[in-house]
């Protein structure tokens, strides 16, 4: 029995092909850095720094903030 499922196993990962991989390495990507990651660096509206200083001080800053107004409303 858990030879038939062995068997099984292996022959469907024998039959797995590589054909989807081939159409996407098919064309040429730009290359250097910053061509990565799934947002522009350079040439924004918005200096890069400033939505990642905002978006961690917002992150960590609401914790205080709440309990701050909490502590004052009592």
């Amino acid at each position: 029995m858990m030879y038939r499922a062995g068997l099984r196993t292996t022959s469907l990962v024998a039959k797995r092909g590589f054909t989807s991989s081939a159409v996407a390495r098919s064309g040429h990507l730009p290359e250097g850095p910053y061509t990565n990651i799934p947002f522009k660096v350079h040439d924004r509206k918005i200096p890069y720094w400033a939505v990642h200083w905002t978006f961690f001080a917002v992150g960590l800053g609401a914790p205080f903030a709440i309990v701050y107004y909490n502590l004052k409303k009592q």
